[in-house]
């Protein structure tokens, strides 16, 4: 997929055009991206596609949506770089724009996500523990389809995405009390599901 960054006929495809990277930090790059800095913004999306488009897959269950919207992303990005304040980290302000794109996706189709695509906990070196751990990594991605969405979406940030609670509440948009409390039941009830499943030795 292409896009216009520039706003005129000059389209950069940002998976696919190399250019001369950026050392500095997410801020200076987005600072740069204001400017108009191209390469900037290769580099930005460069370091930050994996993990939006991973946030994205569990949050549509759908690869090709979130290979779409991550490009989305990236463009509002691009549109919207002079806006940045640097009130929060970079990356938790691509994951709120991620999610604002993801729920306008899914009130479009409601009830069709799933989270087939959730990675496994570890990824253990040794043959054996390898096969324990995809077992048990099949046995974490049911459990937590049968977790609600508000409950998914605090694991994926949290546990996945390495995420502080104060963070966590700057990209879904609420206090960091209910991130609180999401997480409190939302581990009650991953463990209980698990617990189900014959798994007791996960901690959250």
């Amino acid at each position: 997929m292409q896009h216009d960054l520039a706003g005129s006929s000059s389209v950069i495809p940002f998976r696919r055009q190399a250019g001369r990277k950026h050392d500095g930090s997410d801020e200076v790059l987005v600072r740069e991206i204001g400017a108009g800095s191209k390469p900037a913004m290769r580099t930005l999306f460069a370091r930050h596609q994996k993990p939006v488009y991973r946030f994205l897959c569990r949050m549509l269950g759908d690869e090709a949506q979130a290979e779409d919207l991550t490009s989305e992303v990236f463009l509002t990005v691009w549109r919207q770089a002079q806006r940045f304040e640097a009130r929060s980290m970079v990356s938790t302000w691509l994951l709120a724009i991620a999610r604002y794109k993801a729920i306008a996706e899914l009130r479009r189709r409601p009830g069709s996500m799933t989270d087939e695509n959730f990675d496994t906990l570890s990824s253990p070196d040794d043959p054996e523990a390898a096969l324990q751990g995809k077992h048990r990594g099949e046995i974490l991605r049911k459990c937590l389809i049968g977790l609600s969405r508000e409950h998914r979406e605090i694991i994926d940030l949290v546990y996945y995405h390495e995420k502080s609670v104060q963070e966590a509440a700057e990209i879904i948009g609420i206090p960091r009390n209910t991130v609180k409390t999401r997480m409190f039941y939302a581990r009650k009830r991953l463990s209980e599901l698990l617990e189900l499943e014959g798994v007791t030795s996960v901690s959250f």
